[in-house]
Parts: C-alpha cells; sequence; structure tokens
C-alpha cells in the first residue's frame, strides 16, 4: 500500500453520516477485507450515532489499479467520558469518490491534515501552567 499525500489526487477529507459508516462497514465485510470492524454490533458498540470524518490514509494498488483504500475514521466514542476515537477502514474506489468532500479549499485542507496527524500520534488533556 502507498500513503496518500495532501496533495495526491485521491486525497479526500470527508464528513459522513453514521449510516453510511454503517454502509461502509457492510461493504467490507461482504469483501472479505480485514482492515474493518469484526461486525456491525462491533462497530455500533465503539461508534457513537453521529457524523463521522473520514481522511485517506492508503491506496492498494493491484496491476496499476487501485484496488481500495485505506481510510482513517474519526469519530465519537461510545463510552461515557465523552472521547473521540480514531481507526482504519478499508472502501472500494467508487465508494471514496462517491462522498462529499470537505477538504476543497486548501488552507482548511492543510489544518485538517493536522488534526489528523495529531490524532494519530494521541491528544491527551493537559493542564496549562
Amino acid at each position: 500500500m502507498s500513503v496518500i499525500h495532501s496533495t495526491d489526487p485521491d486525497f479526500r477529507v470527508c464528513q459522513i453520516s453514521f449510516d453510511t459508516l454503517l454502509a461502509i462497514q457492510l461493504e467490507a465485510e461482504g469483501r472479505g477485507w480485514a482492515t474493518r470492524w469484526s461486525s456491525v454490533d462491533g462497530l455500533r458498540s465503539q461508534v457513537r450515532e453521529g457524523a463521522v470524518i473520514l481522511k485517506s490514509l492508503m491506496r492498494e494498488e493491484r496491476g496499476g489499479v487501485v484496488r481500495a483504500y485505506r481510510c482513517l475514521v474519526l469519530f465519537s466514542a461510545t463510552d461515557e467520558r465523552g472521547a473521540g476515537g480514531i481507526a482504519t477502514i478499508d472502501l472500494a474506489p467508487a465508494t471514496l469518490k462517491s462522498l462529499d468532500r470537505i477538504d476543497r479549499d486548501p488552507d482548511v485542507r492543510r489544518a485538517l491534515v493536522r488534526m489528523f496527524s495529531l490524532s494519530m500520534n494521541g491528544i491527551s488533556m493537559v493542564s496549562k501552567k
């Protein structure tokens, strides 16, 4: 798999509904892809219903054709702490292309790239000194 950079034509940041995430999960299950939740019930147990942010991360190519995209999913967790979570899921190219983008403005794109970078490395509440 190759990493997708913010300057690549298939870079995307999309806001999707919980129902769209469920449909992506079902598609990944149907295709037998391993990068997904173990089941819809597993997803429901970890992801709070509501908007989810999805970012293309990597592309899997075979014979010069993109077979799948691995995406980061940023979501509100179902736990009582109100924390967020980040996970990966694989999408078909047509599915990713069909999603509404929120990253068309270059400044917004840079901010979203930074937000995902921080999220992947861990975010902690910090007491000010």
